[in-house]
């Protein structure tokens, strides 16, 4: 017969509840929101090809750095499903990712960019820049329709939600990564967080968010994470004071 081996009871006082790593919930989609690479610089008068009335540029060489980089880091990342949107950066920052995964992109359009009226083709870039009065209008009512022929915000968040909600549904318990756009992405987090509309309007590009998605539960787990890129922590450039 065996020895038999007796623990000492615990009382309530001995019992300790050390802090724990988060773990998602069971049925929970993990959603990588990866911002595509650097794209192509616009000139005043050389408008970008539109597809489906928004600018569609490649991405430079230095984006198509980052999309390596990107690649590299989620790589090893179980991953059930990598979308992209109908506009080449997003297919071409993922392209690196799905080679080494062996998976073709699945395209959800509802996570294209902010349709930006008037201003699309990479005129949007010269009005900032120019700091026009409408731009400034869109930083003041936090809403993108102070822009001649725009979506509004709402607009927006409504149809990012959805395609999020949809994924989610066809990926309970699953990890998934969506190449998207700044705008889509910021108003993603502006959902999930309850946060100003345009709080997260400056994501870096080829920068990862990651959201915790079950039903109307939305957990922010990272913002605008660029440490495969080598960034700083600090948002002044490189060299500048």
């Amino acid at each position: 017969m065996g020895t038999r081996c007796y623990l000492p009871a615990m009382t309530e006082d001995e019992v300790e509840y050390g802090q724990r790593p988060f773990q998602a919930p069971p049925g929970a989609t993990e959603v990588f929101l990866v911002r595509h690479g650097q794209s192509a610089a616009f000139k005043d008068g050389e408008p970008f090809a539109l597809v489906d009335g928004q600018g569609d540029p490649p991405l430079t060489p230095h984006g198509q750095w980052q999309a390596v980089q990107v690649g590299e880091r989620l790589r090893h990342v179980a991953l059930a499903a990598v979308y992209v949107t109908t506009l080449q950066r997003t297919m071409q920052t993922a392209a690196p990712l799905l080679a080494h995964i062996g998976q073709s992109a699945i395209v959800e359009p509802d996570l294209r960019e902010i349709h930006l009226g008037e201003w699309e083709g990479g005129i949007f870039r010269k009005k900032v820049a120019e700091r026009d009065p409408a731009f400034l209008e869109v930083e003041r009512t936090q809403d993108w329709s102070a822009i001649p022929g725009a979506e509004s915000f709402a607009q927006l968040q409504d149809r990012v939600v959805g395609a999020i909600t949809r994924i989610h549904a066809a990926h309970p318990g699953e990890r998934i990564v969506a190449v998207s756009h700044g705008g889509a992405i910021g108003a993603a987090l502006s959902y999930a967080t309850g946060s100003k509309p345009l709080a997260f309007a400056a994501t870096d590009n080829a920068s990862i968010a990651h959201l915790i998605v079950l039903g109307e539960r939305w957990i922010l787990r990272r913002y605008n994470d660029t440490g495969h890129l080598g960034g700083e922590l600090s948002a002044v450039a490189e060299g500048l004071t």
